[in-house]
Order: structure tokens, then sequence, then C-alpha cells
């Protein structure tokens, strides 16, 4: 049975500004780097991986983990699970960050999302558990 998702990816091609941005900005922990090939963030209980494509569309090396080549390109969305407060907090960050929010809004249930760019492009949101019945 599956219990949940254990971590997700975006894929960027300037993994400098992931890591400035979802380190510094959004104030990730920073689990791992590989180089230019990856980059993995503790997100709650999951991990969130950044990738470059053009190093994971690589088959693995004879001596590699056998992980089969992916990729993704154009922007990918990613919601980040958050109270109302957390929301409130995370407003602010981007606001003195200068990140555009791009929509700020509650859904037809009462939960909050906010959306907003990260440096590739992705869409990021936070938004409230409620949005899906969580608690």
């Amino acid at each position: 049975m599956i219990e949940g998702i254990l971590e997700t990816a975006l894929y960027t091609d300037d993994l400098d500004a992931a890591e400035a941005f979802y380190g510094g900005v959004l104030g990730l922990e920073k689990v791992l780097r590989a180089g230019n090939r990856h980059l993995f963030f503790r997100c709650g209980e999951m991990i969130l991986l950044i990738f470059d494509p053009k190093e994971t569309v690589k088959p693995p090396s004879s001596d590699a983990l056998p992980v089969p080549p992916h990729g993704a390109t154009g922007p990918g969305h990613l919601c980040f699970r958050m109270r109302a407060e957390a929301i409130d907090r995370m407003v602010e960050k981007l606001n003195k960050a200068g990140i555009v929010i791009e929509s700020d809004f509650c859904w037809p249930n009462g939960a909050r999302s906010i959306y907003f760019r990260d440096p590739a492009g992705n869409s990021l949101e936070c938004a409230e558990p409620m949005l899906w019945n969580l608690k």
C-alpha cells in the first residue's frame, strides 16, 4: 500500500541559483549536492530533488547506482504544505527577497494558496492542507 510521497523532483540548468533560492530564500535544509548533477533538500518528511536534466538523461556508468535516466523540460509544479501563519511569514520572506507572488487567493473550500516561481521558472505553491481535506 502506498503510504505517501517520499521525494519529488524539479529540474533546472542552474544548480547554483537553485541552491541559493531553496536553501537561502526558502530556508530548506540541504542534504546533498553532487556537482552539477543534483541537489537534495529536506522538506518536512519528504526530500525535494533538484536535477540538471542535461546530466540525468545520461545512462549511469557501470560503477554507479542503477538509477534509470530521467529528465523534464519546461516549468514543473510543486506545492509546499503550510499552515496559514506560515504562509503569512512566507509572503513576508518572498517580498523581502524581491520574489513576485503571482497569485494569493482562497479556494472555494477556504484553503489559501500563494504561487511564485523559482529561478528556473518552476511554479511553486504554498497551500494549507485543508485544500485536499487534510489536517
